[in-house]
């Protein structure tokens, strides 16, 4: 498969190159934040690119070069205008990625502070950069099929929302303390924030101590539980997406540290994502169908949430069910051979009516890391697995019933009046010829594709028609061609 790349030289100009899959990770890394941030994402997409591709995407850190100095002095400038917070502030990251810096500092009042330090003129940047995509996406869009152009739109849309919400600072903030707030019985630490010194150029937070989760040695060494850990963190990651719907997107091995008594320290919250609830429920069906090969359920869950269009032949569907009941449900599978053949799956459906949401997209990315941390550690490691049984314990509460069964019964008695009258009133509006249907999102989807199918067949079938007896008028004598014309529009319009 060819990649056409988009590149910037010196901001000046642009030119396009042909690129293998290593050149591709190369370039990549050269073109900075959102360049970095997009391939990410598309690391996911086995309905878009081939396995060589994937790989070396897959592999993309976002570890770049600290700021020079004189950029530092100007966003530390921007940051802190009035006066300096700091008894000592580390000039040297301890970390440095395409969006920011992070240093170690201490407060005048005596904190132990990590300060994050967004880059100098990363916002234009990053504008600049969707601005190129945007462009680009429109000029190749014709050259796609119609879940193609689809799924890029929304890929393109969905990546941009997020890197712009990703290099607010504020944003990230906000990120913050509402994650704090709402997995604050969780077990798993978060960073505190020093609001008063905090602004969309920098946060200043409690600086936390720990293990890098992909630090095998160190964590060998202070003989720390791989099970239990992985347990942790998979019931931690199982309740944000699945339960709540509210997940940290971003769970690379930078972002977790692990204390010498296990506990999990979660960090930099620039990518955190909520997932609708409709969404989130048709995940879960999914993935519970797919464990008790519920075939009906499986499609329907998939057309919910937009996987498969509405359209998509009988065949087709249940190609698909059947091959990922036999990954489910095939006891052997380690989590590497378990991702192979899902990806198999995804790439041998890229001419299928078949596409992927982004709000799959970031659960996919997110367990795939969690995948890739767990088979560091643990022989036949398989997360999904892992998901089954807590998935079944909660799946009341994922539903959205938050109490036990008495209570849960005593609610639906509670609201027994109410839905008697809502079937009255259904059979009164049945008899009166007033029932209404409600189309879906993805239906409309389709209905939208069909009817623009139609009205370019009919545009372009009156043009040819039109033509044909405007040469007809113009010359008697190119009769002939004006037929041959007049047939090619009647039969466009006919068999369109």
């Amino acid at each position: 498969m060819t990649i056409f790349l988009l590149i910037k030289h010196k901001e000046r100009f642009l030119f396009f190159r042909t690129l293998s899959p290593e050149a591709l990770k190369t370039q990549i890394n050269e073109l900075g934040a959102s360049f970095i941030k997009l391939a990410q994402v598309l690391a996911t997409r086995a309905d878009l690119f081939d396995d060589a591709y994937l790989e070396e995407l897959r592999s993309l850190h976002d570890e770049i070069p600290p700021m020079s100095s004189g950029d530092f002095q100007k966003v530390y400038q921007s940051a802190f205008p009035n006066e300096n917070p700091f008894k000592h502030f580390e000039k040297t990251p301890i970390a440095s990625a395409s969006i920011g810096e992070v240093h170690e500092a201490w407060l005048k009042s005596g904190e132990h502070v990590a300060v994050k330090l967004r880059r100098y003129q990363i916002v234009s940047q990053v504008r600049a950069d969707i601005r190129i995509l945007t462009f680009f996406n429109r000029i190749f869009r014709p050259l796609f099929s119609h879940y193609t152009k689809n799924s890029m739109d929304a890929l393109i849309a969905e990546f941009s929302d997020m890197i712009l919400k990703e290099v607010s600072f504020d944003q990230e903030l906000s990120n913050l303390k509402s994650f704090s707030a709402t997995y604050q019985k969780s077990g798993v630490i978060f960073p505190k924030p020093y609001e008063n010194y905090c602004s969309d150029d920098a946060i200043v937070m409690s600086f936390e101590e720990g293990m890098r989760f992909d630090d095998k040695e160190a964590l060998l060494e202070n003989k720390i539980d791989f099970y239990a850990t992985m347990e942790k963190l998979i019931v931690f990651y199982t309740e944000q997406m699945l339960l709540n719907g509210y997940f940290h997107a971003d769970p690379h091995p930078g972002n977790l540290l692990i204390r010498k008594d296990g506990t999990l320290v979660l960090l930099d919250f620039g990518m955190v994502k909520r997932i609708s609830n409709p969404a989130r429920i048709a995940i879960i069906e999914m993935v519970k169908s797919s464990h008790e090969q519920d075939f009906e359920l499986y499609i329907s869950s998939c057309k919910r949430l937009g996987v498969i269009a509405y359209e998509a032949p009988q065949d087709q569907m249940t190609e698909l069910a059947q091959r990922m009941f036999d990954i489910f449900g095939d006891d052997s599978l380690d989590a590497i051979s378990m991702q192979e053949l899902a990806f198999g799956v995804m790439a041998s459906m890229r001419d299928f009516p078949f596409k992927l949401p982004q709000e799959a997209v970031y659960i996919l990315r997110a367990s795939a890391i969690i995948e890739g941390l767990g088979t560091t550690y643990i022989d036949n490691f398989n997360g999904v697995k892992d998901i089954l049984p807590i998935l079944q314990k909660n799946i009341p509460r994922a539903l959205g019933a938050d109490n036990g069964i008495l209570e849960a019964l005593a609610d639906e008695m509670g609201s027994l009046p109410l839905t008697l009258k809502q079937v009255r009133t259904s059979i009164q509006k049945i008899s009166e010829d007033e029932i209404r249907v409600h189309l879906s999102e993805r239906q409309l989807e389709w209905l939208e594709s069909r009817i623009g199918n139609r009205i370019s067949a009919f545009k372009s079938s009156s043009l040819l028609i039109v033509l044909a007896f405007f040469l007809l008028a113009l010359d008697p004598s190119l009769k002939f061609y004006a037929i041959a014309i007049f047939a090619m529009g009647a039969i466009r319009l006919l068999y369109k």
